[in-house]
C-alpha cells in the first residue's frame, strides 16, 4: 500500500522523566505546571512562539495514568505543533521552552494562581456529568490504591493543600 498524507505537521515533544510525585496528589505540582506551560494569553509560551509563526498549538502536563503517573517516576510532557519556519527554528523552539520552565522554577509557585486551579477544579467536580455506573466504580477502585480513605471520591480531581515546597 502506499499512503500519500493530506499534510505535514512538524511535532516538537519534550519529555522530562520526574520522580514519582503519586504521593503529592493532594498537591497536584504537575497541574499547577501543566497549566502555565498550556496557558495561552499573554506572555506564555504559546503567545510568543505565535508572534514568531513558529507555532500553531501546545499542549503540556501530565496524563496522570498508571503509564505517566506510577510509584516509579512521574511523565511531563510538552507537545508543540510547529509551522514549517516554526520546523526550520524547532531549536530556538526548544530554547524558549527551556527559559520559561527556567523562569518558573526562579520565579517559584504564587498561591494566587494555585487557588484559581483550585476553584476551577472545585467548580468542575461540583458539575460534573454524571458519569457511567462501571466507570465510576472503576475509577474509585482505582483511587483506593493510591489515596487516603477520605479521598477516594476527590483525590484525582481536586487539589488540597497549597505547599510551595512540593
Amino acid at each position: 500500500f502506499t499512503v500519500i498524507p493530506v499534510g505535514n505537521i512538524h511535532l516538537l515533544n519534550i519529555t522530562w522523566a520526574l520522580p514519582p510525585q503519586e504521593r503529592n496528589y493532594r498537591v497536584k505540582p504537575l497541574r499547577y505546571i501543566s497549566w502555565l506551560v498550556g496557558h495561552e494569553g499573554k506572555g506564555s509560551i504559546l503567545s510568543f512562539l505565535r508572534k514568531k509563526l513558529w507555532a500553531v498549538t501546545l499542549c503540556g502536563g501530565n496524563a496522570e495514568t498508571g503509564f505517566e503517573q506510577n510509584s516509579t517516576y512521574s511523565i511531563f510532557r510538552i507537545s508543540i505543533t510547529l509551522t514549517s519556519e516554526g520546523y526550520e527554528h524547532f531549536y530556538e523552539v526548544a530554547h524558549v521552552v527551556f527559559q520559561y520552565m527556567k523562569m518558573l522554577q526562579k520565579v517559584g509557585p504564587d498561591k494566587r494562581i494555585w487557588k484559581e486551579i483550585q476553584k476551577i477544579n472545585d467548580n468542575e467536580f461540583s458539575f460534573q456529568d454524571q458519569a457511567d455506573p462501571i466507570n465510576y466504580v472503576e475509577n474509585i477502585c482505582e483511587n483506593m490504591h493510591l489515596f487516603c480513605k477520605q479521598d477516594f471520591l476527590t483525590g484525582d480531581q481536586l487539589l488540597f493543600d497549597y505547599r510551595p515546597e512540593v
